[in-house]
């Protein structure tokens, strides 16, 4: 195979991955939404809705796209699944923040971007995205972070999800689970409230080994540790009884989550300026939240 050839599959390959994963969250918490008999089971269960979005073509090119997977349910107050593949050119500002990318600010993105908020106040919101980027170089970056509403409540929950996520970071690199759960610390964090977003999880950007193939399998099994240890958490949480007193914790909770990718997200900077589509990026946004 040609160098072009390799590069093509691979994009091909991670595209495909990241769509299957896709599909079987979605299939999971559509599941979730009938098997639900707590607070709100008298609603209909929640059903995912699909809607395709093209970029703007560049220089008479196609320029990708993605599908946003929403869903409003009885389980999940809103959940977001999105898949985008995109190319084209950075501007000048962004190219500056790229590796490689100012001598040649062509790029090819493809991702896979979820953000959970739930109805039940005791059970955790929950983040996970997973990114292949390539310039003249290439990389993969992700991870998953949950945020319980009630982090006292939540040490189960917790230990289970980072116990998930180690396994995976185990079975492909002595250190990454230690190396990526500071990061994730780090990175999730609110600067002008000095505080964490949540309880943590994996974050890791810019990952290139050298040798793709694991690299890409490194990435792919995060996203199989997540939809293994998330449904676990929802079904052990969602039939908990809440009071209105749990659900003005959890809106003020979630005005912490707003704030974060507002202010501090590098991944809506990076979607808003490259021209991706407005309501995928900001998918991630709670439907309600209070400040005090």
């Amino acid at each position: 195979m040609t160098a072009a050839t390799v590069l093509d599959d691979r994009k091909k390959r991670t595209q495909a991955a990241f769509e299957e994963l896709r599909d079987r969250i979605c299939a999971q918490f559509e599941a979730i939404e009938r098997e639900h008999s707590g607070q709100l089971s008298e609603l209909a269960p929640g059903r995912f809705e699909r809607k395709r979005h093209e970029r703007p073509r560049v220089d008479g090119k196609d320029a990708g796209g993605g599908v946003m997977s929403l869903m409003k349910g009885r389980v999940f107050e809103k959940v977001g699944v999105n898949v985008s593949t995109v190319n084209g050119r950075f501007s000048p500002e962004m190219a500056k923040t790229v590796p490689s990318a100012e001598q040649n600010p062509d790029f090819w993105a493809s991702s896979i971007s979820l953000v959970a908020h739930m109805q039940n106040p005791h059970v955790p919101a929950v983040h996970m995205n997973l990114r292949h980027l390539v310039t003249t170089e290439g990389w993969f970056g992700g991870g998953a972070d949950l945020t319980p509403m009630f982090m006292e409540q939540s040490v189960e929950d917790a230990r289970d999800f980072h116990a998930a996520l180690k396994r995976a970071c185990d079975a492909h690199g002595a250190d990454y689970y230690d190396r990526f759960r500071k990061w994730c610390d780090e990175y999730f964090f609110l600067p002008h409230r000095n505080e964490p977003r949540g309880a943590g999880g994996i974050f890791f950007d810019r990952h290139n080994t050298g040798d793709w193939e694991k690299d890409f399998a490194f990435a792919t099994a995060v996203g199989l540790a997540f939809l293994d240890i998330y449904p676990q958490i929802v079904r052990r949480g969602m039939s908990r009884s809440w009071t209105e007193e749990d659900r003005d914790r959890q809106l003020l909770r979630r005005g912490r989550y707003v704030e974060f990718n507002l202010l501090w997200d590098r991944g809506t900077q990076f979607g808003l300026r490259t021209g991706h589509n407005t309501d995928a990026i900001l998918m991630s946004m709670p439907p309600v939240a209070r400040w005090t």
